[in-house]
């Protein structure tokens, strides 16, 4: 017999976009001068990438290395279209090195909301009335 072909489930493309925009901090901070340095990049870091892993791990989305890979890559092209906004900007070869890191940090993202999904209790059914 042969096994029924089971299609996967549509990426969530407003979860991708809603989390990818998230990068829209860095230069929001910048421009109303909420600290500079390390300490800012630490903090920025930290909130994006926990509300990425929560949020996708939580809510048990499907595939959450790949969804949190195109959300680094969604979220790279923003800052660059940001950074070519505001003036200056990397030279070209910098662009696909930075939307690369991007996809990697986005990846080790969904590795850890993988993880996370795995600790969490199964799903129980709610029980149907009558049966």
């Amino acid at each position: 017999m042969t096994q029924p072909q089971t299609t996967p489930p549509a990426l969530p493309w407003a979860l991708i976009a809603g989390l990818a925009s998230m990068t829209l901090l860095w230069p929001l901070t910048a421009l109303l001068g909420m600290g500079a340095g390390a300490a800012r990049s630490l903090v920025l870091l930290g909130v994006i990438g926990l509300t990425w892993i929560l949020s996708v791990g939580l809510a048990r989305v499907p595939r959450p290395v790949l969804v949190l890979a195109l959300v680094g890559v969604l979220g790279g092209a923003v800052q660059l279209v940001v950074a070519a906004a505001l003036g200056g900007g990397p030279p070209w070869w910098a662009h696909l090195v930075a939307l690369g890191t991007d996809a990697l940090w986005g990846a080790i993202a969904g590795l850890l909301a993988l993880g996370l999904q795995r600790l969490l209790p199964a799903r129980r059914r709610p029980r149907q009335e009558g049966r």
